[in-house]
């Protein structure tokens, strides 16, 4: 009896030449004969309908998503309720879905979307719908619980879940408000109906210690305790080597062997040394816990490191991979005590040039457990050990000083192939026994840390090469060339600080972007081109393909230095030993097996790495928003990180980052400038852009958002009778320069240039809308929405981005209904050229000045007058001529 296998089927259906067939049809294709090979073909094809790998048609025909207009993925939710459909396709753009298009789905749910259609600035941004969801992944929530007596309601900790959880009265589990909560779902979001579902245990209040970081645990389904199968295995490795085990090892137990890692390390899982060889080369030893000796394929340990994937680093806690009687005890490379290891020896010449290596089972003996700290006390030449430290290993110090030539070696050749070397502070935060942050240390990069990353990359990339000619089947660590449309954006923006970097088309090489980090060390605007250099770049991830490492310039990359806390060197340890040990080559039965396995374990590691550093940087968030609530009035200096449309983002030195919201900029009204990555000032042409120093004072902390928000220290407020902005659920009140209001529910314009940015057409007393943008590149249609005040805007820009606007701003084509003035500002002052002159005519007056426009309920301008602008001379300094206030008619 023949069955069809699952790759043969989508295969089929992949063809060019393939049209849906029905069941019977399939049935005839492949020759199926007999009653139970059909059962196990129907069976298959529900399976992968239910996987959403085939779709089945009104007229139960089945064909594949993507040859009916449909795309299989993961949906990517975002907080303001709309989300991204990530596609399994990883060639296949991403698809935008609206909040209305969602069909209940949720963060991380595994859906089939349909593109619909073609939106964002040029058109090039795909949209769509969801059309079914395929495979739930929340089947738990985490949030604090509400009580309604009758009833109750659970609000997730995940803002990405949008609606709240409903809890019947008999499912409360004795539950009480403010309590964090996990509940599972017994009903999913469905149109306007919220999810139900059941308190399954009680975390604690949310103010009780421990209960923040437990939540967090919970809510990203981070495993705590491990099964009893797990445990059972673990107990019986043994606390010490036999002497059977080192059979085809080879002995490296009297070569001077170090470990080098942080004062609080305990899983140490690798090992170096370097011997300097009679013909000037250097011999490096790096020798990595041979984890796979105790963690056997297929075992119980095995499956549970698969499922964790990696272990996790909480502010106050580790979550291991495995169990601590194997990662802190005989996996551990503690020093003086006998460890197997593999390791990979490389001679390399003085221009860092691997010449030959050899890669083999060992066993040794380290004779120091080395700290950084100490370790570059005693190689920077800069630094001043005390005699006790130099006592203490002064036997080892020739021995440090050759790893460190061999590390500035390694690293020379590496910036020279072009390797990108980003430099961004890291932190500790430091929490007391109840959990609460006491400080928060920058973590230094210094050359101890740096001679340890050489040696690994320079052992990671030797093994990926050697393995991958070996051509068995192997996981490598790949970076992909950058997103062709991020790249050009990010080399039209570096062309504002007069910046260049050479490449073809949409492609560069990693050398040229490496020569410009180089270029801008120092600079004022380092800190800018770096950050939107590394956003421009892809996330690096694992792949059963060798595809290159764009970030190392490596063309051979993987991850094999850490097996204790990473799924993947564990995996190709164990490949390694079987390789080893049959001479060089796999059976074609595990050639075939394991080949098949690696693409479903480079998925499954990549997903935990991401859901392990989303975890890790949210128990930062959190802490470091809990350390800033007794700061509040204080004041700091920091540096602009980020601008955007709402705000912008402050680094302090301690790497607490906070923001600055818009409407907390009170001496202008500020616009976004998404090249520039800027915000200018519409009436002072003041710029804020990432990198500018800036000193701001702690105004507002929310620690269950983990939101810290500054305000600037020198900000002065707007001049008066400007337009202030507020914010409201009821309906808009207008209170134009005639003091009258109006009340409406029209069609909503972007006040305040939330949607398009323009400048004085939303601003001025009257609430008129319909202004010229604020560099004057478009004519305004002054009186085009019943707009009261101004026509134009600002004539010429100025600033960053120099010379005058595109178009001398003009009191409009229509007779503004109401008062105010035509022409824009003379000169916007800034950098550019000037763009003297003001509007090309003037505006004339309207038969009154009138109470605001129709605009929408959720805005409400006010202002008590209307004030004519200042007279600017062509150095755009205002003359000095006081501010007038205007003679009303009515």
């Amino acid at each position: 009896m023949r069955l069809v296998t699952k790759q043969e089927l989508l295969e089929f259906m992949q063809e060019t030449a393939y049209k849906p067939m029905t069941v019977q049809e399939l049935e005839t294709h492949y020759g199926v004969d007999g009653a139970e090979e059909f059962k196990e073909l129907v069976k298959l094809l529900n399976e992968m309908e239910n996987e959403g790998e085939v779709i089945r048609t009104r007229t139960d025909r089945y064909g594949v998503p993507e040859r009916m207009n449909l795309v299989r993925g993961r949906l990517h939710a975002h907080p303001k309720g709309f989300g991204f459909l990530i596609p399994d396709d990883r060639d296949h753009p991403d698809i935008y879905i609206h909040l209305n298009d969602m069909k209940g789905a949720m963060q991380n749910d595994t859906v089939i979307g349909r593109v619909t259609g073609r939106g964002g600035p040029n058109g090039t941004k795909l949209e769509g719908e969801v059309v079914r969801v395929v495979k739930r992944a929340n089947s738990q929530i985490v949030g604090t619980f509400d009580n309604h007596e009758t009833y109750g309601f659970v609000l997730p900790d995940d803002k990405r879940i949008q609606k709240d959880v409903f809890i019947p009265r008999e499912k409360f589990m004795g539950a009480v408000s403010g309590q964090k909560v996990v509940v599972k779902l017994v009903t999913f979001p469905d149109g306007r109906a919220a999810a139900e579902g059941e308190i399954v245990e009680i975390l604690g209040h949310k103010d009780d210690p421990g209960v923040d970081i437990l939540s967090i645990i919970r809510k990203f389904g981070l495993p705590e305790a491990f099964p009893p199968e797990v445990m059972e295995e673990a107990e019986a490795a043994p606390d010490t080597i036999r002497e059977e085990e080192l059979v085809g090892r080879r002995d490296l137990r009297g070569r001077t062997i170090v470990t080098i890692d942080g004062e609080d390390a305990k899983d140490l899982d690798d090992a170096v040394d370097v011997q300097r060889l009679e013909n000037g080369n250097y011999l490096l030893g790096v020798h990595i816990a041979d984890v796979g000796y105790y963690v056997k394929e297929g075992s119980a340990l095995d499956r549970e490191a698969f499922n964790r994937g990696t272990s996790v680093y909480l502010v106050d806690r580790v979550i291991p991979m495995l169990p601590h009687r194997l990662s802190n005890g005989i996996c551990s490379l503690h020093p003086r005590v006998d460890r197997l290891t593999l390791s990979c020896e490389m001679e390399i010449d003085p221009t860092g040039k691997v010449v030959r290596h050899d890669i083999f089972p060992s066993v040794i003996k380290t004779v120091e457990r080395m700290t950084y700290k100490n370790v570059r006390l005693l190689v920077d030449e800069e630094a001043d050990p005390e005699p006790e430290l130099l006592e203490r290993y002064k036997e080892l110090l020739p021995f440090f000083r050759q790893m460190r030539d061999l590390a500035l070696i390694l690293r020379e050749k590496r910036m020279r192939r072009g390797a990108i070397d980003f430099d961004f502070s890291e932190s500790k935060v430091i929490v007391d026994e109840e959990g609460k942050p006491i400080d928060i240390v920058k973590r230094p990069r210094t050359i101890a840390e740096q001679m340890i990353e050489e040696f690994m990359l320079a052992a990671n990339e030797t093994v990926a090469e050697h393995f991958h000619w070996l051509k068995v089947p192997f996981l490598y660590r790949i970076h992909e060339d950058p997103d062709g449309e991020k790249l050009l954006h990010f080399m039209q923006f570096i062309t504002n600080f007069g910046y260049v970097v050479k490449g073809k088309g949409n492609t560069v090489h990693p050398r040229a972007l490496q020569s410009l980090l180089e270029e801008i060390k120092g600079a004022k605007e380092e800190t800018v081109i770096s950050t939107v250099m590394l956003r421009s770049m892809k996330q690096a991830r694992y792949d059963a393909e060798s595809l290159g490492h764009f970030g190392l310039a490596a063309e051979f990359y993987s991850h094999f230095t850490s097996p204790i806390r990473r799924y993947p060197d564990l995996v190709i340890h164990r490949i390694m030993r079987e390789v080893i040990d049959n001479g060089g080559a796999l059976t074609d039965h595990r050639q075939e097996y394991l080949a098949s396995r690696m693409p479903d374990i480079a998925q499954q590691s990549s997903e935990r790495e991401r859901l392990a550093v989303d975890a890790e940087r949210e128990t930062d968030a959190l802490k470091k928003a809990e350390y800033m609530v007794d700061k509040i009035g204080e004041e700091f200096e920091g540096i602009i990180s980020s601008v955007t449309s709402f705000g912008m983002f402050i680094e302090l030195e301690n790497t607490i980052e906070g923001l600055v919201r818009l409407s907390d900029l009170s001496d202008d009204y500020y616009h976004f400038h998404e090249m520039q990555l800027a915000l200018i000032g519409e009436r002072t042409a003041r710029v804020f852009r990432i990198g500018d120093e800036v000193k701001v004072r702690v105004a507002r902390v929310n620690v269950d958002e983990r939101n810290i928000d500054f305000e600037l220290v020198d900000m002065k407020s707007r001049a008066g009778g400007r337009a202030n902005v507020i914010r409201a659920d009821a309906d808009a009140v207008h209170r134009g320069a005639g003091g009258r209001t109006k009340r409406s529910r029209g069609k909503v314009i972007a006040a305040e240039g939330t949607q398009e940015r323009n400048a004085r057409g939303t601003r001025n007393a009257a609430g008129e809308s319909g202004g010229a943008d604020f560099w004057g590149f478009k004519p305004s249609g002054a009186g085009k929405r019943r707009a009261g005040g101004a026509g134009a805007g600002p004539s010429g820009g100025g600033g960053t981005g120099g010379g005058p606007g595109k178009r001398s701003a003009a009191g409009g084509k229509k007779k503004p209904r109401t008062g105010g003035f035509g022409g824009g500002f003379a000169a916007g002052p800034g950098s550019g050229k000037g763009a003297g002159g003001g509007g090309k005519k003037k505006g004339r007056s309207g038969p009154r000045a009138g109470g605001g426009p129709r605009t929408s309920a959720l805005i409400a301008v006010e202002a008590s007058t209307e004030l004519t602008p200042p007279r600017f001379d062509v150095s755009g300094e205002p003359k000095k001529k006081r501010w007038k206030k205007k003679k009303r008619k009515d």
